[in-house]
């Protein structure tokens, strides 16, 4: 069972969430909270698996709230919510460790996806617009010979380079001429390499040490 925290200032949009999530198997809805403080509080008592988080919050806004959970070591992930599909918080948010994002007019088959892709490990990086997210706001610099990036060959420089172009595994198994395997061995590998969570976090890197240029 994926366990779920809310977290929204706008009572109905917890309760659509709550609705849209309770009729789902394997998810449950375990709390919600109003502002980033009691996100934080109610992470800490109910330890959920994901957290779905609004940015824009009073008291504490979502980006501080998604650094004080993830650095708690909890084994929560989370996934923001946003208005906008360009906000440079949420690019924030993703820089603090949050497994991708959603916009709040999502369909409901899509939010469930992303819950269930973060509760594995994983995180939603949508080519259409992570990407273009990611790429706005980074502040590409040369890379630096001594840092991460310097772990990795070749070959994880290259899948790491279509990771950021929203490249699935499949999609660069078959770019590559390769199984699907290897490229999840391949992603594994740079991940660890990086010290990173996920493959958003890896090409947040990516941009930000020069390795993809911002276009």
């Amino acid at each position: 069972m994926i366990r779920v925290l809310l977290v929204d200032d706008e009572e109905l949009v917890r309760t659509g969430l709550a609705m849209i999530l309770d009729g789902e198997p394997g998810l449950e809805v375990v709390g919600m909270a109003a502002d980033g403080a009691e996100a934080v509080a109610a992470a800490d008592t109910l330890r959920p698996d994901v957290v779905l988080m609004d940015v824009r919050m009073p008291h504490m806004d979502g980006l501080e709230a998604t650094r004080r959970i993830l650095s708690r070591s909890l084994g929560t992930r989370v996934v923001v919510l946003t208005t906008f599909d360009v906000d440079e918080h949420v690019y924030d948010a993703l820089v603090a460790g949050a497994s991708g994002f959603l916009l709040k007019d999502a369909p409901a088959a899509q939010l469930v996806h992303a819950i269930r892709v973060a509760a594995s490990g994983d995180a939603m990086l949508a080519p259409s617009v992570t990407r273009r997210l990611i790429a706005r706001f980074s502040r590409p610099r040369q890379p630096d010979p001594e840092g991460a990036l310097a772990a990795l060959t070749p070959r994880e420089k290259e899948v790491l380079t279509l990771l950021a172009e929203g490249l699935s595994n499949l999609e660069i198994a078959q770019r590559l001429v390769v199984g699907d395997a290897t490229v999840k061995t391949h992603v594994a590998r740079i991940l660890a390499k990086l010290g990173v969570r996920d493959r958003v976090q890896a090409v947040v890197l990516a941009y930000r040490s020069g390795l993809v240029q911002v276009e």
